[in-house]
């Protein structure tokens, strides 16, 4: 399956231990303290969270803390991990450094206030990625990787850098929360071209398409290094348009950037049900997830993204972690058409409707006729997609069919509104970003757009359009020199 086809992960030094042992164990102390100070500061400051500020440098506020808390413990369960992986690996005390470094500069990139720093952090972040990604310099696939991705990471620095030095120079102001208010008073060209080159950072990190390739082909890092890439560097996008809501709001690029998030989330499920690579169904997904992240702040809801880049962090953590046991578990299965009854088909139009509607009353949500239809669109294709999976399933009673759904979803959607609501909380001193977009043409036409694509996803019509599976199919590939390209020789 091409899981963790690095031969050289088994090299061991010449006395066969890893060198510098204590290394590990002083960084995987270092993350879990790191994490656990974060956690304590976060629960006995949760509603009275302090906005602490070093002059025009630094902030901390409770977003900060949240995405502290958040970042150190993905690292600390990934370096944890990986002193058992990569025990014998040559490079693994390098490994835990350098997931030690990028910690550091994910919580440098949140606590910034200056854009000087921003960007540094921002810089710094896909270095240090880079080099886990391509940790093995004497594998060629994975040296190409890593300067693959780099010039990636290095093309977002760019644009961020190009954007975010034309309003502050334009403005006189060079600390975040400054431009957050002086954004609103600068000629819309500005604020255009500066929103442009912000969204395209963003996009480029979270590998929305066209920006895709870096992240299919950097399945060469180690697993743990997947996992922290998947669960963290790939959300920042959703830090990052959350610094600066008011200038996506001030240039009317959202509607931009919901069609570019809708976009890729929709194909990149498909081209999802093409892997045969472990890696690369995972990786797809997270392209998956993070258009629809990247829709979500498009909607005007900045929060909404937030708490999905946090619980996506969760998931996708655990999905490559445990990735080797699922190869080891899985037998080859054929898959099935999507079949439904109609006493199926009204059980799960109810479930859809009543897991909308809880979501609703749970998330403080109202009737309006606004962007939030479409956060509420998605938790019922949700909900209804997992209650067709339930019902579907003939080891299960018709008591169990009713019962089962109804448990679910309660704990589901309830966890997802008190994640939601809490982020909600710390992010309120941010500006704009919880506000609800009014309901326009290009947002009801892409809503068609996104259901029509669903159902032809479930029916897999596109097996049956050749050219169109061969063009998904070619879409989904890692760059050549990443792929077997040394060790064919």
């Amino acid at each position: 399956m091409n899981l963790e086809n690095n031969q050289n992960l088994n090299l061991k030094t010449s006395d066969g231990i890893a060198k510098n042992p204590t290394i590990s164990l002083i960084v995987v102390a270092l993350l879990w303290l790191l994490f656990a100070g974060n956690l304590i500061y976060l629960i006995l400051n949760f509603f009275k969270m302090p906005n602490w500020s070093y002059g025009d440098f630094l902030k901390i506020n409770g977003f900060t803390i949240l995405i502290w808390t958040t970042v150190t413990f993905f690292s600390a369960i990934v370096s944890t991990y990986a002193k058992t992986y990569l025990t014998g690996f040559k490079y693994y005390a390098k490994f835990m450094l350098l997931c030690l470094a990028f910690t550091a500069s994910v919580m440098l990139l949140v606590m910034s206030n200056h854009i000087v720093i921003l960007l540094f952090s921002w810089l710094i972040m896909g270095v240090f990625m880079s080099q886990l990604i391509g940790i093995d310099k004497k594998w060629g696939e994975a040296r190409e990787a890593a300067k693959f991705t780099l010039k990636y990471f290095l093309t977002g620095t760019f644009f961020l850098t190009i954007g975010l030095l034309l309003i502050a120079f334009k403005s006189d102001e060079f600390t975040i929360t400054g431009l957050a208010v002086s954004v609103i008073d600068l000629p819309p060209y500005i604020t255009m071209i500066a929103a442009f080159c912000v969204i395209a950072a963003a996009i480029v990190q979270s590998a929305i398409y066209p920006f895709h390739r870096w992240l299919l082909s950097a399945m060469t890092s180690p697993t743990p290094a997947s996992a922290l890439m998947h669960a963290g560097f790939v959300n920042g996008a959703g830090i990052l348009l959350a610094l600066f809501a008011t200038l996506l709001f001030t240039s009317d690029t959202l509607t931009i950037l919901f069609a570019i998030g809708g976009f890729t989330a929709i194909i990149a499920q498909f081209t999802k049900l093409l892997q045969v690579n472990v890696k690369q169904k995972l990786a797809c997904s997270t392209i998956a997830q993070m258009g629809f992240m990247i829709m979500q702040c498009g909607l005007g809801f900045f929060n909404a993204a937030v708490a999905h880049l946090i619980l996506h962090g969760f998931y996708k953590a655990y999905l490559f972690l445990s990735s080797g046991e699922e190869i080891a578990q899985t037998t080859p299965e054929k898959n099935e058409l999507l079949k439904i009854k109609p006493l199926q088909a009204l059980v799960v139009l109810i479930f859809g409707t009543l897991g909308a509607y809880l979501f609703i009353i749970w998330t403080g949500k109202e009737l309006a006729m606004n962007s939030s239809v479409f956060l509420t669109l998605v938790v019922a294709i949700t909900v209804g997609q997992a209650t067709y999976n339930i019902v579907k399933e003939q080891s299960l009673s018709a008591i169990q069919k009713i019962v089962i759904p109804a448990i679910l979803f309660v704990v589901g959607i309830g966890i997802y509104a008190l994640m939601y609501n809490g982020v909600t909380i710390l992010m309120a001193d941010m500006p704009m970003t919880n506000q609800p977009m009014p309901l326009s043409w290009v947002q009801i036409i892409f809503g068609f757009i996104f259901l029509i694509g669903f159902f032809v996803m479930k029916l897999r019509v596109y097996k049956k359009i050749p050219w169109l599976y061969v063009k998904l199919l070619n879409l989904s590939q890692p760059a050549k020199k990443s792929v077997l390209m040394f060790k064919s020789k």
